[in-house]
């Protein structure tokens, strides 16, 4: 039988409907009293430390999911004052203890996990959690709390359809309204039913987690037929798919990352309002949608070719070593960054079937490592505002002068590679007004001088091209060298 751990009563203030006095009301965790489930959230902060790989979670597995649960317990502490609880659920429960009833934690996490969230709360009279021998899922779960309090001797509040073998048995139902089909599994009991209905997993929600508006990085894709004024028609629509193919393949990256970095992100003044970290999505949604993602990215790209194929993997593989290592690696996350936006370029090219020159490749690795830069600039300013010396990324506020350095001078060196492509005479015979290009260069000065002065003063709060859709002047900037392209292009 799974431990139970006694937990001292606490005074409480919220009125409720009055149980008899000794009436128990058992909780689940996962979905009920948490908006999120245990069993994922260990997983991803195991696989974050790097306390456990997934083939070690597969052979836990393997062995049942009470094993995988005890693997994760043991390699994972699980820090309850972050989880983010469901308010209603503890209104509900202090009603009821101030009334005179009794509660109980009975969960199909790990009986650790449960424990140290008890602890925590100080809310419980006793506490069921699973153990290595047995899975307190469904069945077993009613049979416990059978056991314990006898069958009607008790009032369940769950989330799932896991759940209906407990209401079986309770006299009294609680329902968190968020699987399908539930209301109705509930409503067939023939007996009381009180429903909440869920606060997360909402369309707005699954929306944030994806970060369309990081979707405009991937308009790099388009540089190769906008390069060539002599590429359109259904090629246009090629790179097009490849525009969404790297954009499902970016979401299922940032699903990962956001998984990885649940912890960390509640702990971020801003970050913890993100719908993994603040639970308007759970964790096992994340688990189960990053594959789907990429599924759906590799599928897109596949339409188009497996060259595509392949150069959508490589840029998911570099995603995930970013995630998982590089990013904590000065000067190697920056250049990491840099690849990252050459290859959207590289998949517009691989889509419409031609080759980069070696102008483009040149112009583009130095700008991408300038605005990498930047933004690691930027993220220093803001730990020095906030008084921190040392960032998650290898870098201290001391490193700013280099970094702002690196920044300048990779920009300007980009835009002398464009200043030399000029003057080739292959583009002169292929653009007919190719002086407009002059002025690119221009242009080009005075935002990468003044992208790097605001990163420098910790006013850029956002990934380089992001925020030069949503700073006016950077709008204004980039509007006018497209003026001045689509001018030489079309002349």
């Amino acid at each position: 039988m799974p431990p139970v751990l006694p937990i001292a009563d606490d005074d409480c203030s919220h009125a409720g409907a009055a149980p008899e006095a000794g009436r128990v009301l058992a909780v689940d965790l996962d979905g009920t009293l948490v908006r999120t489930d245990m069993l994922h959230e260990t997983l991803w902060g195991a696989l974050s430390a790097r306390n456990l790989a997934l083939s070690d979670a597969l052979r836990a597995l393997s062995r049942g999911p009470a094993a995988l649960k005890a693997a994760l317990a043991d390699r994972v502490t699980v820090d309850p004052a972050s989880l983010p609880y469901d308010a209603r659920v503890l209104a509900r429960i202090e009603a009821w203890r101030a009334a005179g009833g009794r509660v109980a934690l009975v969960t199909a996490s790990d009986a650790r996990v449960a424990a140290s969230v008890a602890a925590h709360l100080g809310i419980f009279d006793a506490v069921h959690g699973s153990t290595p021998e047995r899975n307190l899922k469904g069945r077993a779960k009613a049979d416990l709390l059978v056991s314990e309090y006898g069958a009607g001797g008790f009032a369940y509040i769950g989330d799932s359809t896991a759940d209906l073998p407990v209401w079986a048995q309770a006299d009294e139902a609680i329902a968190i309204e968020g699987a399908s089909g539930l209301r109705g599994a509930v409503d067939a009991r023939g007996r009381p039913a009180e429903r909440i209905t869920s606060e997360g997993g909402d369309l707005r929600a699954l929306v944030r987690t994806l970060r369309p508006h990081q979707w405009l990085k991937n308009l790099l894709v388009f540089v190769p037929i906008l390069a060539d004024p002599s590429h359109g028609g259904w090629l246009f629509t090629w790179v097009l798919a490849a525009f969404f193919a790297m954009s499902f393949a970016a979401s299922a990256g940032y699903v990962i990352n956001d998984l990885l970095d649940l912890a960390d992100d509640r702990s971020h003044p801003r970050k913890r309002n993100r719908p993994f970290a603040s639970g308007a999505l759970s964790a096992a949604t994340g688990t189960w949608l990053a594959p789907a993602l990429l599924i759906l990215s590799l599928g897109v790209a596949a339409m188009i070719s497996l060259k595509l194929v392949a150069v959508v993997v490589a840029y998911f593989l570099l995603t995930m070593s970013y995630s998982l290592s590089l990013k904590r690696h000065a000067v190697i996350d920056i250049c990491t960054l840099a690849a990252l936006y050459t290859i959207r370029i590289v998949a517009g090219g691989v889509a419409i079937g031609v080759s980069l020159s070696v102008w483009l490749l040149a112009f583009s690795m130095f700008v991408f490592f300038s605005l990498a830069a930047a933004k690691r600039l930027g993220e220093l300013s803001d730990a020095d505002a906030a008084g921190r010396t040392i960032s998650r990324r290898g870098y201290t506020v001391d490193d700013r002068r280099i970094l702002s350095q690196m920044a300048i001078s990779a920009g300007y060196i980009g835009v002398l590679v464009l200043a030399l492509y000029i003057d080739e005479p292959y583009v002169q015979e292929r653009f007919g007004a190719h002086r407009m290009f002059w002025g690119v260069c221009a242009l080009l000065i005075f935002w990468i001088s003044r992208l790097v002065l605001v990163a420098n003063r910790g006013e850029m709060d956002d990934d380089p091209l992001i925020w030069s859709f949503t700073d006016g002047v950077s709008r204004l900037t980039v509007a006018a060298i497209a003026a001045l392209m689509a001018i030489a292009v079309l002349w």
